[in-house]
């Protein structure tokens, strides 16, 4: 037997591998963990995409099982079959999709099954609707991890879970990576490098519960009522998703013309942040967000709405400024005092990199997490990262 092949083995369960803050914060775990510490697989419940390619150890095997094609119970069963052959030490879900990956797995005899919750959907924005789905799979979860507080009142205050079975650990940042620097000539175009413009932007799948189009609407009336941000306020909007195609159809509407950028997905996310001279998070509702702690890295001062998450990240008038969902007028009052103080984009930026510096390093996640896997099956030593 390979050396390596007695390692546990954690068998990752999410819906898709796709861009996406969860999914990025998987493939971060998972390339940061030491390489002596555990295997992984990766489970799609439906597929992946090329941001598998992310994923930097060749040991990573990644698994589609196409639910949406081949159905539910058939899909059941295929799971039992693949824990039976893959004998996992864990199986880790996370999400609404991943509830259908713990019958399976305890079936084929695993022994300890997580589950993580990671945000929400957009037609379920307090995860209402399911209650009674995540109440029913309660037994066959050893123990649940949250990104946030948030979540974690959500499972104990909602679905009933003991507090005890409930572990929250925040997502990491890469803050090597992400660090204040000068913005990429390879990246954006060229009109949105000249010094006397002002860029705003976010970086987010292009999804109704991103909300990037209250950010349109905020820059647009901006642009429409001062002369200035006419002038000299450009907006970029970097992610793909279904509501692409409407996202550039209300900026045309809106006559945004060249002031807006909208290409879609972009392999060089630091490069964009550091291009940028404010970030804007739009969201309905967030976990924890790693777009908003990749700029809050990045030294830029952040706009976000007050929900999930957020609000845990964002110490109003410190590292940021807060504003409800959906209110274009206050989005728009808050861009123009950042964009009309320099001196407080400064100070505001530095003090956001600071506090992820001090509380949101990707080590102290990987920490946490292989520390959570060790406990779950009664390691007595826990390797630092």
């Amino acid at each position: 037997m390979n050396q390596a092949d007695t390692q546990p083995l954690v068998a990752h369960v999410i819906h898709q591998l796709a861009t996406g803050g969860l999914e990025n914060g998987l493939v971060n775990l998972i390339n940061q963990m030491p390489t002596s510490a555990f295997r992984h697989v990766i489970i799609c419940i439906e597929d992946f995409s090329g941001f598998r390619a992310r994923i930097i150890r060749d040991d990573v095997e990644v698994i589609a099982m196409h639910r949406s094609e081949v159905g539910v119970w058939r899909m059941r069963a295929a799971l039992f079959r693949l824990f039976r052959r893959l004998r996992p030490a864990i199986v880790h879900s996370r999400n609404l999709s991943g509830l259908d990956a713990l019958l399976p797995a305890r079936l084929a005899g695993v022994r300890v099954c997580l589950h993580g919750e990671h945000g929400w959907d957009v037609g379920d924005l307090r995860g209402e609707r399911r209650l009674w789905l995540r109440r029913l799979h309660m037994p066959l979860v050893t123990r649940y991890v949250t990104v946030s507080r948030d979540l974690q009142r959500y499972l104990v205050e909602r679905v009933g879970v003991p507090e005890r079975r409930v572990t929250q650990i925040y997502n990491g940042v890469d803050s090597a990576r992400f660090a204040p620097g000068d913005a990429s000539p390879d990246v954006f175009p060229p009109r949105f490098l000249a010094p006397d413009k002002l860029v705003v932007g976010t970086v987010g799948r292009a999804q109704a519960i991103k909300d990037q189009i209250s950010l349109i609407r905020a820059c647009a009336r901006l642009r429409r009522d001062d002369p200035e941000m006419r002038e000299r306020l450009l907006l970029a909007i970097v992610g793909d998703g279904p509501m692409l195609a409407a996202l550039r159809t209300e900026a045309d509407t809106l006559g945004l013309g060249d002031a807006v950028w909208l290409p879609g997905n972009i392999a060089d996310i630091p490069g964009v942040l550091r291009g940028l001279d404010v970030f804007v998070l739009p969201s309905l509702m967030e976990g924890i967000s790693n777009t908003l702690l990749e700029a809050m890295a990045t030294g830029l001062p952040v706009i976000a709405t007050a929900v999930g998450g957020n609000v845990e990240l964002v110490a109003r008038d410190v590292e940021g400024r807060l504003f409800e969902a959906q209110d274009v007028d206050t989005l728009a009052r808050l861009i123009a005092a950042y964009l009309a103080d320099p001196a407080l984009r400064l100070r505001t930026g530095r003090a956001a990199r600071e506090r992820v510096l001090r509380e949101f390093s990707l080590p102290a996640m990987v920490g946490c997490y292989q520390k959570l896997y060790l406990d779950a099956i009664g390691a007595d030593r826990v390797t630092t990262p």
